[in-house]
């Protein structure tokens, strides 16, 4: 059990687990780490060599490894793949919206492990330690359904300076409007885990403002008491210019004025999306690591209803539309 701190939450640090102990107590368990990305050529294929040679491959910890790329313009795809991911893309679509959190819904569907980690695909400093610090509360307290990382991120070498969007937004607008969250040190964090279980009955807005309506979401469906917060040290990224934060910066307030009231059922919330499949073509990925043949595509729910509605059970899926993880990066027990 993972003790409960003066504010109502379960703080840790991540050395509290080894990846070792971990693939041990899982058990039947199955793990998915997802990253979506966009434009991520120069990181994403490192952080993927990472978690599939320490994580898949060393210690059986992880089972699959999911990349989502958001309509990258670069070479994010062949990176990931090449790395060994399954890589996912949303297509380009008329009706169709991007973002962080139509991302994170896809890699939802198209995943399947019982317990889900999402990773940044940005991150310059990533270690394996980051998806072994969310995934401790999860396999070692089955109270805890939600894993919220928590980390120091410098500004161009300045410690402490980073996260700006955090700073001057987010952590204001959660003192005023929801101080029952505003205890989290980032609640803005990409590096989050959930079970499945959980997940399924949300719906994610489509923008960047997913990581904070989920947290908000969270802590009213399930309570602080089943939310852990893991120290991942320090977190190290490339900084936006201002000129890219405001319209995050906009996302953010919107999903946080929108959760003031009744929560959960935020009138700017946005369904979980349902999958259908189609060829997935990766344009430089070699065969190398990865296995292609057909994947999925992203189209809009029929009707109002959505996948995974916020307040009901899942409807039924056809597991035969889920992407197939390479044979490198899901490991059969």
């Amino acid at each position: 059990m993972i003790p409960t701190g003066p504010s109502g939450l379960r703080r840790v640090h991540h050395s509290a687990f080894s990846a070792e102990a971990l693939a041990a107590a899982k058990n039947a368990t199955t793990v998915s780490v997802c990253l979506p990305a966009r434009d991520e050529e120069r990181t994403v294929g490192r952080i993927v060599k990472t978690i599939r040679e320490e994580l898949v491959e060393r210690v059986g910890l992880v089972d699959e490894i999911v990349v989502v790329d958001d309509r990258s313009t670069d070479g994010t795809a062949a990176a990931a793949a090449n790395a060994g991911a399954a890589v996912v893309r949303v297509p380009r679509m008329a009706r169709s919206e991007s973002g962080k959190g139509v991302a994170m819904a896809v890699a939802v569907g198209q995943s399947t492990g019982d317990v889900i980690v999402f990773c940044d695909a940005d991150v310059e400093n990533f270690a394996s330690h980051f998806v072994v610090g969310l995934l401790g509360p999860l396999l070692c307290d089955s109270a805890v359904g939600f894993v919220k990382g928590a980390y120091r991120r410098p500004l161009a070498g300045v410690p402490g300076e980073g996260g700006r969007v955090t700073e001057l937004a987010a952590k204001p607008l959660l003192e005023l409007l929801h101080p029952q969250v505003a205890h989290f040190a980032q609640p803005l964090a990409g590096e989050v885990a959930f079970r499945r279980s959980l997940i399924e009955t949300l719906s994610l807005p489509a923008d960047y403002g997913v990581d904070v309506a989920l947290l908000i979401d969270v802590a009213q469906r399930i309570g602080l008491e089943a939310i852990a917060e893991v120290d991942l040290g320090e977190r190290v990224h490339r900084n936006r210019p201002l000129s890219e934060l405001a319209p995050q910066a906009r996302s953010v307030v919107r999903a946080i004025l929108a959760r003031v009231g009744d929560g959960v059922e935020a009138p700017l919330g946005r369904p979980l999306w349902r999958f259908e499949s189609s060829s997935l073509d990766v344009p430089g990925a070699t065969t190398s690591g990865a296995a292609w043949g057909t994947g999925p595509s992203v189209v809009r729910p029929e009707g109002p209803a959505p996948l995974w509605p916020a307040n009901g059970r899942p409807r039924e899926r056809d597991e035969t539309k889920r992407a197939v993880a390479p044979a490198t990066t899901r490991t059969r027990r």
